[in-house]
């Protein structure tokens, strides 16, 4: 993209975790339950681990794409 390689260091950084938002929040809106509340409130330890099974994921997929 550019001349600088620290400025498409932060480009990509900066995209990334623009997609890794709005992936997530769309998981989070399509799970069949309210996961905030689920792992605030009610201390589901299951689901947790799926909302940061969810999130490595991503980052994964994320990072594999942008690299």
């Amino acid at each position: 993209m550019t001349d600088y390689p620290v400025i498409n260091g932060l480009i990509f950084a900066g995209l990334g975790i623009v997609v890794f938002i709005v992936a997530f929040s769309l998981v989070v809106k399509l799970a069949p339950l309210d996961l905030w509340k689920q792992i605030g409130e009610e201390r589901n330890l299951a689901a947790a681990i799926l909302a940061g099974a969810v999130a490595l994921g991503l980052c994964w997929i994320i990072a594999a794409t942008l690299h």
